[in-house]
């Protein structure tokens, strides 16, 4: 098994850090799950927007459910140990670009194939990063200076690592994350210069405040990871690292469904609509 140190160095605060995380992790999973429901029981809501909403949602409850939980547990535990974002710019970007042709382009058959493209992709690098790491010599302490089995502090108590193990983590790693992010910022692209030949002032204003919040958040998620995976060996740090992780890991889950969803009008009316029920 791994030792997870997290955040051992701030002893005194961990009873704060536990009820601040718990309170955002019940928040960031009743917002989700919330959507999810949402969007599946209204009908008007059943369109390839609010399917890759659904899904992003449900992604993210996930991916938190794997990570947060057992950190709140580590936080309080003597022992820690442990034995779809380039879719909806695309959607958007259709939508705004090619407004009449949507309903021909953006059909069911391609939204399921935008989704399983991006698992598909996620489950293969797992595939290819796990056994190169698991399989590696580790040291008797296996101590982690992290709150979860991350690939940096992972190699960190292995005996030894090749560099060709580190190319091929670092290939993938520009693979995974800065292909996604041009393919959102080209969309975005598009979306602006479309957004700049509506005729109104409000309507531009009203378009660019929407774009900006959606790109905020974009930039934030993969800055972070980028800052995380991509970033020279020498310049490593575990406690900047941790830091860093929980930006992705917590605030990054509980920003998407405030800024992709709650403030959508179709979503408030039907949460409206529910609630009445």
């Amino acid at each position: 098994d791994f030792i997870f140190l997290g955040f051992s160095s701030l002893a005194e605060l961990q009873k704060l850090l536990l009820v601040v995380f718990l309170l955002l992790y019940l928040v960031t999973l009743s917002m989700n799950t919330t959507i999810m429901i949402i969007i599946w029981a209204d009908r008007s809501l059943h369109t390839p927007m609010y399917f890759f909403l659904c899904v992003l949602s449900f992604s993210e409850t996930c991916y938190t459910f794997v990570i947060v939980p057992k950190m709140l547990v580590d936080l309080i535990a003597e022992r820690k140990t442990i034995s779809f974002l380039g879719s909806m710019g695309y959607d958007r970007c259709v939508a705004i670009c090619h407004p009449l042709h949507y309903n021909r382009i953006m059909t069911w058959r391609v939204c399921a194939q935008l989704v399983v493209a991006s698992a598909l992709s996620g489950f293969l690098v797992a595939q290819v990063v796990t056994p190169l790491i698991f399989c590696l010599p580790f040291q008797t302490s296996r101590k982690l200076n992290h709150f979860f089995c991350d690939i940096s502090p992972v190699l960190r108590v292995a005996f030894t690592h090749t560099n060709l193990s580190e190319a091929i983590i670092f290939t993938l790693g520009i693979s995974v994350l800065t292909v996604p992010l041009m393919l959102i910022l080209i969309s975005y692209l598009f979306v602006v210069l479309s957004i700049l030949q509506i005729p109104s002032a409000a309507g531009r204003h009203k378009a660019f405040s929407t774009c900006s919040a959606h790109l905020i958040v974009v930039i934030v998620h993969y800055g972070c990871a980028s800052f995380i995976y991509l970033r020279p060996d020498s310049s490593y740090s575990s406690d900047q690292d941790a830091l860093i992780s929980v930006i992705y890991t917590i605030l990054t889950p509980l920003l998407n469904p405030m800024i992709y969803s709650l403030r959508n009008k179709d979503i408030k009316m039907a949460l409206q609509k529910a609630i009445r029920k």
